[in-house]
């Protein structure tokens, strides 16, 4: 989750391929509505990544999300090979929600890039939820 102290309305959560370079990632995060983000959450694994570490150069501010988190939030998409891999739907979306914790919602499903090796989605904190909307 991300610390208290740190506090931004909305968060993209990204996933991506090994063979993905930074373009890849921000490509997706443009064609998911996300390229004014500056928090991204991602899977713990990922974080040391080449691609990973140009984003934090560029004043991205990661926030990494464990293996075990990343099975806790129900996604929109649901794609079997990153179930079998992830155990979630979407990789993503996941860490959308999981950076935000309880409570947080998908303003969309993920969305991939154009080369297919990265997906982003983002997500609003339950703070900033419409009165009245469901989680």
């Amino acid at each position: 989750m991300i610390p208290p102290h740190i506090n931004p309305s909305r968060i993209a959560g990204i996933g991506f391929r090994e063979t993905a370079q930074v373009d890849s990632i921000l490509d997706a995060l443009e064609r998911a509505g996300a390229a004014d983000l500056r928090h991204i959450a991602l899977p713990a694994v990922k974080a040391r990544h080449h691609a990973a570490q140009q984003l934090a150069r560029l004043g991205y501010h990661l926030h990494p999300v464990t293996a075990a988190a990343l099975t806790a939030p129900a996604t929109l998409t649901d794609s079997a090979a990153s179930r079998k891999a992830h155990g979630t739907g979407s990789v993503s979306e996941a860490c959308a929600l999981a950076a935000f914790g309880p409570g947080a919602r998908l303003i969309a499903p993920r969305v991939i890039s154009a080369d297919g090796k990265a997906t982003a989605a983002i997500a609003i904190a339950q703070k900033d939820l419409p009165q009245g909307a469901a989680p």
